[in-house]
């Protein structure tokens, strides 16, 4: 039987995702193609602004349907160990993910790609060494990971600046990528963070009743806007906690920010869904949600890759505008393949029968 959560999951969690991986094209076509010499402009720095959310939203989901597995097997009476092993092996499946999509980079970079290359830690890699982590908070119930999670995420994003001032060079580069805030990479700090407020989040949706969910979305927008308006304040305060912190990198107030605006998309999602989608109408917005590791796979091989080579930082902003429009279109297009492959080998198939030539009823085919 289809639970409330998973029914609500295929809607307003999936177009939240939607909406990450739209915004997530756009900000890789302006970084990939727009001239070295309008980055300065308004246009740029607003598309890389928004730009900064689709990881943390990505990684937000993530533990929210993280939280869903762990109520699952809590419901299923699967003890505690056996639960921390079934959300263990989803860290081994994002693991593999990730390393297979390094691959396929390095091997179409190839000669210029390097073996550094294969372990840089991107937002995959950073999904399953968090869950690899996380994976013990499965001991606990659903009720009591709402809290633990949450002080976790807190816990995360505040050491977060204090794991920066820490002397790591003793370690390899490609452990400390893991670890250490890095603007080039996707470490634990702070990362690790939006993965923890998912799986809170995610708990709260699965012990919340059906009647009560319109409160609880409530209740989001307001814990969000005030999340945003505290943290703002905070940062530009004349006092600061830390010695040192870059609020683009490493500050709590950034991170908490990012959490905030997740936490307002989601009720607009959700009464967006509810009330305003026609029921069992067609999205493009929900379309890219249910489909977005494709849609991320492909698009960095076609925006960074060699596809498109003479547009590397040589278009206007319409220009790049344009371009961005057409990669979204291109990755609708195979979004749409792949959610009616179906239907799709079975038009081609009718359509060789078509074309093709007819069996010799005599010599038989």
């Amino acid at each position: 039987m289809k639970t409330r959560a998973s029914a609500y999951r295929l809607e307003y969690l999936d177009w939240v995702r939607g909406i990450a991986a739209l915004i997530m094209l756009q900000g890789h076509v302006f970084d990939s193609f727009l001239k070295a010499d309008l980055r300065p402009g308004g246009a740029y720095l607003f598309s890389q602004f928004v730009g900064g959310m689709p990881p943390a939203i990505f990684l937000f989901l993530t533990g929210v349907t993280l939280a869903f597995l762990m109520d699952s097997t809590e419901r299923k009476g699967i003890g505690p160990l056996f639960r921390v092993i079934e959300a263990f092996r989803r860290s081994g499946y994002l693991f593999f993910l990730a390393f297979a999509f390094r691959l396929q980079a390095f091997t179409f970079g190839f000669p210029a790609a390097t073996w550094q290359d294969l372990c840089k830690v991107d937002v995959l890699n950073c999904m399953g060494f968090c869950i690899a982590l996380l994976s013990v908070m499965a001991v606990f119930t659903t009720r009591e990971r709402i809290r633990f999670c949450a002080i976790l995420g807190l816990a995360i994003a505040a050491a977060s600046p204090l794991i920066s001032q820490m002397d790591w060079s003793r370690l390899p580069w490609f452990v400390r990528a893991y670890l250490v805030p890095d603007y080039r990479y996707f470490g634990l700090f702070p990362w690790g963070a939006y993965l923890a407020f998912g799986m809170s989040a995610g708990s709260v949706i699965r012990v919340v009743p059906a009647e009560a969910t319109e409160r609880m979305m409530q209740w989001s927008a307001l814990l969000g806007g005030a999340l945003i308006l505290v943290c703002q304040y905070f940062a530009s305060a004349p006092f600061q906690i830390y010695a040192k912190s870059e609020f683009w990198l490493n500050h709590p107030a950034q991170i908490l920010t990012k959490v905030g605006v997740t936490l307002l998309i989601l009720p607009v999602a959700f009464v967006w869904t509810r009330y305003g989608a026609k029921e069992g109408g067609w999205s493009f917005v929900r379309q890219f949600g249910i489909t977005s590791l494709l849609v991320y796979w492909v698009h960095i091989e076609l925006v960074y890759g060699r596809w498109f080579f003479f547009l590397k930082e040589r278009l206007t902003v319409a220009q790049t505008i344009l371009a961005a429009v057409i990669v979204i279109l291109l990755m609708l297009a195979l979004s749409l393949i792949k959610t009616n492959w179906g239907k799709v080998k079975a038009a081609l198939s009718d359509m060789g029968w078509r074309l093709g030539p007819k069996a010799d009823p005599v010599a038989g085919d």
